[in-house]
This record gives C-alpha cells, structure tokens and sequence, in this order.
C-alpha cells in the first residue's frame, strides 16, 4: 500500500463507503519498508499494539543506525536491546536525542511519555549479577509506557531483604523475577504474591549451573502457580509481556 492507496482509503471514509472500523484494519496490514539489509515493520504498533525493538546482536553499527533512523521517522518510542557502544555512537550521529542503558546494553529514543499501563510492574533480581538482565526487562517496560519498581539483590541466600519488601512487592499488577544459579526465587515470590510472575533463568553461576539451564529446569518446575518462564537471559521478553498484562482492563 502506498500514498496514493492510503489517499483513496480516506476518500472512502470521507464518502462513508467505508466506516472508520475497516479502514483501520485495512491499515494493520501495511507492508514494510525494505531497506535492502532490513526489512522495517512500521505499523507492528497498530497491529500488535506494541511497536518494533530492534536486536543489535549481530548487526553492523551501520546498519543499527540505518533501521533506527528509519524507524525514527516514524515518531514514537524506539529501542534496541544487546546493543554495543560502536552501534550506540553510529545512532547518536543520527539521533542526537538517542540515549545508551549501560547495564542493559540498550539504545532508547523516548520521545512519548505516556502511561499507558494500568498499574505497577515490579523487577526483582537474585543477585547483583542478575541486574544486567534486570535492567533489560526495566527499560523494555519503561519504553512501552509502565510505572516501574525495582528491587535488586533479594536472592534466598538471605530471604529476610525479599521479606522486607513484601508489602511494596503485593501493590505490584506483575512480578518479573530473574535469578541464575538454582532459579529459586521465583516460586517463593510467587507464594507471596497474586499476580503473574514472569520467571527470567539468566546465565549466572557455577559450573553446574549450565549458563542458566539449570534455573531454566527449576523455574519451569516451579510448583507456584502464577509463574510463567522465559528464555535464558531474556529480560527484553519478559518486559514485553508484562507490559501486555500490565495494559489489560
């Protein structure tokens, strides 16, 4: 569909041969925008309600900055995870705007502020080890329009400082946990609380921790009922879905 198409979609509207209902789901469906290295999906807001991140793993610096000022253009928030300092300093010479989330290796351009979930997402991390992870599924959120709660290094190796935060943890609408190692601390939040937990294995500890399998394993193992799991070290994932629950009525 191009300019023209659009143009005659409206002309049909103006002319009430189409109702405002159908030109919107005419519109969920727009092609992308193929650059040659990347094909960009503007329009997956209107369609998925959620709008395009970006992957930089594996991507040139140039052409990170090529589909992020594209995606510019467009208006509205923007973010690319597992991004790098070489692919940061491409867009900055973009999007002066454009700023680079150490901890969680993001690029965010947030230009709408608006809230659009209904309540509070808290983020929960085992260890400081975890944070990185963490910081992944906090930026997501934030980017995606959520008030945001953190509470680091409340792992069950010393359970009294998650129990310190009980009551702040129970005003939350959904819990992402990410912890390596054994991958406990999901299931006791869970006990706590009764709202979704978003359970995040990440890849850290020993050597038997297998790079997050074994957190993998006991979270999807896990015998409370409200948690749900994620990939590996996925804390873009997991913010993700949060912010899907945090927007339902």
């Amino acid at each position: 569909m191009n300019a023209e198409s659009i143009r005659k979609l409206f002309e049909q509207v103006r002319r009430r041969e189409l109702t405002p209902d159908d030109a919107v789901n005419r519109l969920r469906h727009l092609p992308f925008e193929d650059l040659g290295f990347a094909k960009v999906d503007h329009h997956r807001a209107l369609r998925a309600g959620m709008p395009e991140v970006i992957l930089g793993e594996g991507k040139t610096p140039v052409h990170m900055a090529g589909i992020f000022a594209r995606l510019a253009k467009q208006g509205g928030n923007i973010l690319a995870t597992r991004a790098d300092e070489k692919q940061f300093a491409a867009v900055k010479k973009k999007i002066r705007a454009a700023e680079y989330r150490e901890l969680a290796r993001a690029i965010v351009l947030q230009r709408d502020s608006t809230t659009y979930g209904k309540g509070r997402i808290a983020v929960v991390s085992a260890g400081t080890s975890d944070i990185p992870v963490a910081e992944e599924a906090v930026v997501t959120a934030e980017v995606m329009g959520n008030e945001i709660e953190h509470f680091y290094d409340v792992g069950v190796a010393g359970i009294h400082r998650l129990l310190a935060n009980r009551e702040a943890l129970t005003k939350a609408r959904v819990i992402i946990v990410c912890a390596g190692m054994e991958g406990a601390l999901p299931s006791v939040v869970g006990g706590l609380v009764g709202v979704p937990v978003i359970a995040v294995p990440t890849s850290v500890g020993y050597g038997a921790s297998f790079n997050g399998l074994t957190a993998l394993l006991g979270m999807l193992n896990s015998c409370a009922s409200n948690v749900s799991v994620v990939n590996i070290d996925n804390g873009f994932g997991a913010g993700y879905v949060a912010s899907l629950i945090n927007r339902l009525p």
